[in-house]
């Protein structure tokens, strides 16, 4: 137990050393990252329930129509989320460069 405490210091101090060799340029690079995909997130996901609630509402309202809409809603859905990965790719793009 006491060898594995004793490596256990030298392994934490060595991270620590090579955290602060690998400095940020722009540290604000991260923060625009987080930034990015959190208001991505908040619209894809206001944007697809307004989607499927609009979606659901004509569906009760007339349900032999359900065939002709479900497939639209899909498609549409499918399309906000597509944004959202984009956003999540740009998110990634840019922590790389941290």
């Amino acid at each position: 137990m006491g060898l594995f405490m004793a490596s256990m210091g030298a392994a934490i101090a060595q991270t620590h050393e090579v955290v602060a060799e690998t400095t940020s340029k722009n540290p604000l690079i991260a923060l625009a990252a987080g930034l990015a995909i959190a208001i991505a997130v908040l619209g894809g996901a206001l944007g697809q329930g307004k989607a499927a609630s609009t979606a659901l509402e004509g569906i009760a309202r007339n349900p032999g129509a359900a065939d002709k809409i479900f497939t639209p809603m899909i498609i549409g859905l499918a399309l906000i989320e597509s944004l959202v990965i984009y956003a999540l790719v740009i998110a990634f793009l840019l922590v790389r460069e941290v």
